[in-house]
């Protein structure tokens, strides 16, 4: 029996959808599968946590990349700054770990958010973090060039700038470029760090990942 929508119900579901800007529990079968792994494979306190969209969950070589560290890969594709501010206590404070690494913005920017709105989300994430794991540093990667969302590079910029400056200005907080080093000499995006979709990298594209991820280690 379906259960009636009563305007009380009906109102905390348009909040909902405007707090966090799609439904909230779009990403619960993969966070529960994230949750089913770890029962079997849990990882130590104390490990690096990689979070965010596609970009991240498609990094299949980070162990080796990042082979200096426990890296923990929690990407769920599709993802924006509101669906992990929903999902922060099971995909990222649940671990302890030493340090945050998030990749979010560049679903938010194809999207439609605008960067100013995105950065408040942002910052909802960090103080949420801190509040719950103070003192573990949170770094924010850049939102990626792609071919494929070229141009909507403007906003990207706009948004990476944002970032960057709230990052310098936020304790235990710091900023990944990896924008910089996966543009040519003609400040074009390269071609060569893509799969076919001309979004989401290749080994070209994952190895500025690392070289930019790597100090920060």
């Amino acid at each position: 029996m379906l259960k009636k929508i009563t305007p009380t119900l009906l109102v905390c579901l348009l909040l909902s959808l405007l707090v966090f800007g799609q439904e909230p529990d779009r990403f619960e079968s993969t966070i529960v599968e994230y949750e089913e792994q770890d029962k079997l494979t849990p990882f130590p306190e104390g490990a690096v946590l990689f979070v965010g969209s596609s970009s991240i969950r498609m990094w299949k070589t980070m162990d080796d990349d990042l082979s200096a560290v426990t890296a923990i890969n929690r990407g769920f594709g599709g993802s924006q700054f509101s669906d992990l501010l929903y999902y922060l206590d099971r995909i990222v404070t649940c671990y302890k770990p030493s340090k945050i690494f998030i990749y979010e913005g560049d679903n938010d920017i194809s999207s439609g958010k605008k960067p100013k709105d995105i950065l408040n989300q942002a910052k909802q994430v960090r103080q949420n973090i801190a509040s719950k794991l103070p003192g573990v540093p949170v770094y924010f990667i850049a939102a990626k060039p792609s071919v494929a969302r070229w141009k909507l590079r403007k906003k990207y910029q706009q948004l990476n700038s944002l970032l960057a400056v709230y990052a310098g200005n936020t304790p235990n907080t710091g900023f990944v470029n990896v924008w910089q080093p996966a543009l040519d000499d003609n400040g074009e995006v390269k071609t060569d760090i893509f799969l076919e979709d001309n979004l989401h990298m290749n080994e070209k594209g994952y190895a500025i990942w690392t070289k930019a991820i790597e100090p920060f280690l």
